[in-house]
């Protein structure tokens, strides 16, 4: 007579291989494309960077400081800012602002859009009673592609272009 022995069956079958492996690449698609999501929702995020972080400081800088100016100028350029000539009222690179001391001696300030070398920048001049300008004494920002300031219907616009052809005009009156 001849007895059967069972034999212990070890490991799985080809069906339960092929079960765990389509898990297992279903779990790893699911997971890269997760991730891939996620560095191209971070790509926009910074791509966006200017308008939702330099841009607010931009306009409150300016914005304190034209809020507190007698009167202003728009120029194409420091010198003729500073010589008062050629004021216009079309976008400009340069605004020449004018504050009254407590007393009552006129100061000037520039905001002016220039390249000094190291790129381009929004550079904050303070005029000296004599005159002479000299280096700028703070850079407002130098992440701008282009600022330009203008006067549309009696009131100063500033619109700022950023690293990402991103444009936004903010506007406002003298108090």
């Amino acid at each position: 007579m001849k007895t059967m022995s069972h034999r212990l069956r070890r490991g799985f079958t080809l069906i339960e291989l092929a079960l765990a492996i389509m898990l297992g690449l279903a779990t790893g698609t699911m997971v890269l494309s997760l991730f891939n999501q996620q560095l191209s929702f971070l790509t926009i995020f910074k791509a966006q960077g200017f308008l939702t972080e330099e841009a607010p400081i931009i306009s409150m800088y300016v914005s304190r400081m034209v809020g507190k100016a007698e009167r202003f100028r728009l120029h194409n350029t420091v010198n003729d800012a500073l010589a008062g000539n050629n004021a216009q009222l079309t976008a400009s690179p340069v605004l020449l602002l004018n504050f009254r001391q407590p007393d009552g001696v006129m100061r000037a300030a520039i905001l002016s859009f220039e390249n000094k070398g190291t790129g381009n920048a929004l550079y904050y001049y303070l005029v000296p009673v004599s005159g002479a300008l000299g280096t700028p004494q703070w850079t407002v920002t130098h992440t701008a592609a282009n600022v330009s300031f203008a006067m549309v219907n009696g009131v100063l616009r500033m619109t700022l272009t950023g690293p990402n052809s991103e444009e936004i005009t903010y506007s406002g009156t003298m108090q």
